[in-house]
């Protein structure tokens, strides 16, 4: 039987109606478990620019944009890099106690204001 603590943090607590503020949570109980909780922000910052570079190569692919021929079956595939750069922001934002809910939220209210051309 499960405690509290693992029914939240377990995997079957996403779904893909999943608010950001739940996907944050999730993700701190994930890091928490799996003993990634040490990490400083500026750790997680160049794991996440890590992960930017491979999901350029994922792109790179998925665009069928010149790369070298040999490696370029053993390149990631686009939805694992994505996810794995959104795993990092989420833990970022969490290690910086902020909400990107709020932040998004925040932002577009003054994108609203701007003017675009």
């Amino acid at each position: 039987m499960k405690t509290a603590l693992e029914s939240r943090s377990s995997l079957e607590s996403i779904n893909e109606r999943s608010s950001v503020v739940a996907l944050q949570h999730y993700i701190h109980d994930m890091v928490v478990r799996r003993g990634f909780d040490k990490e400083s922000p500026r750790d997680v910052l160049l794991l996440m620019v890590e992960e930017i570079g491979e999901l350029a190569k994922a792109v790179r692919k998925y665009l069928g944009l010149k790369s070298d021929e040999e490696r370029k079956e053993r390149y990631p595939t686009l939805e694992g890099e994505l996810a794995d750069v959104f795993i990092y922001l989420l833990d970022l934002a969490n290690l910086l106690n902020t909400s990107l809910f709020h932040a998004l939220h925040e932002k577009e209210q003054e994108n609203e204001k701007r003017s675009w051309s």
